[in-house]
């Protein structure tokens, strides 16, 4: 055997060797990291376009119940009217009772118009939900992606201080020899 310095320089090849294998991992890993994070920008586009679209349909269905609603409104203003008009040729006393059926009627037409506003309000509180949702889950992947890369860095930066620490100490152990 010789005095240790074979040693010493096969233990830094070895060293150096880890290290390099620690950079090309912590690369690969940037590199599928940041693919990761191309996928899921790429899905949140798409689900904000489906939530765009399904807002819009959502839109339109409101507005046709609404214009349905208007209409049934006027056409019970509308028989309602012609009933008190009726209803004033046969008598006053049977005004009051008139008056009754079309307040009824208006009720209920507007009570429909307020139901349909209800559920398109539901509608759209879903919509943005589903965009937060989508947005969330976007951020939390780019975070998991950065943390992975940082971590490999970590592991790979106290190697290489390690490494050249061994090599120092054999080149003064031999110097002291000699």
């Amino acid at each position: 055997m010789s005095n240790g310095n074979g040693v010493a320089e096969t233990l830094s090849n070895a060293a150096e060797a880890v290290a390099d294998t620690a950079k090309d991992i912590g690369k690969k890993v940037a590199k599928k990291a940041s693919g990761a994070v191309k996928a899921a920008k790429k899905t949140a586009k798409k689900a904000e376009k489906a939530v765009a679209d399904t807002a819009s349909k959502a839109k339109k269905a409101v507005g046709k119940k609404v214009a349905a609603a208007k209409k049934s409104l006027k056409s019970a203003s509308a028989a309602g009217k012609k009933e008190v008009a009726a209803l004033k040729k046969k008598g006053a006393a049977k005004k009051k009772t008139a008056r009754k059926k079309v307040a009824a009627k208006k009720a209920a037409a507007s009570k429909a118009t307020k139901k349909v506003a209800r559920k398109a309000t539901a509608k759209k509180a879903a919509v943005k939900k589903a965009t937060k949702k989508v947005a969330r889950k976007a951020t939390a992947k780019k975070a998991a992606v950065k943390k992975a890369v940082r971590k490999t860095a970590k592991k790979a930066a106290p190697k290489k201080a390690a490494r050249k620490a061994p090599a120092k100490k054999a080149a003064r152990k031999a110097a002291k020899k000699k």
